[in-house]
């Protein structure tokens, strides 16, 4: 049942051309939260994917960024970028229709990324260099020293 609005929600936007064939839902105590999709396209925004996009708008909804008890579905398996999103949003349940697998047939690639993950072809992809290291740190002493609250 759930999955269905998020396929519904997908078919529409990327019949429109809003983005790929991608929705996700927030439920939380069996009630739906928040339907989104993919709307990289429309936005012109590489983030705007439909986990991050149903977390985004379930956040908002749920006056939170703390999504704990909420349970994502999503109908493909979530990229790394979506991944990260919903361990940052404390979701711990997760059910997707299709796979990586699914996804590279028709051009759709995370594999990349694993591999950077896995500092396999890092410097292929993205270069990374620390600088400032003193002053941003100080960012972070002072975050911490006046007991913000860690997320």
């Amino acid at each position: 049942m759930y999955m269905e609005e998020g396929i519904k929600r997908a078919m529409d936007t990327m019949t429109k051309g809003y983005g790929g064939p991608f929705g996700a839902v927030v439920v939380k105590n069996g009630e739906i939260i928040s339907v989104a999709s993919n709307t990289v396209l429309l936005h012109h925004d590489p983030t705007a994917h439909a986990e991050v996009n149903a977390i985004r708008d379930a956040s908002h909804k749920l006056g939170t960024h703390n999504l704990e008890g909420c349970v994502l579905y999503a109908t493909g398996y979530p990229c790394p970028m979506c991944l990260s999103a919903i361990m940052w949003a404390n979701i711990h349940e997760v059910y997707y229709g299709t796979d990586l697998e699914d996804a590279s047939k028709i051009g759709f690639r995370d594999d990349f990324i694993y591999d950077f993950i896995r500092n396999e072809n890092q410097g292929n992809v993205l270069q990374l260099k620390q600088i400032n290291h003193a002053e941003c740190l100080k960012l972070m002493e002072d975050y911490h020293k006046n007991g913000k609250e860690i997320y």
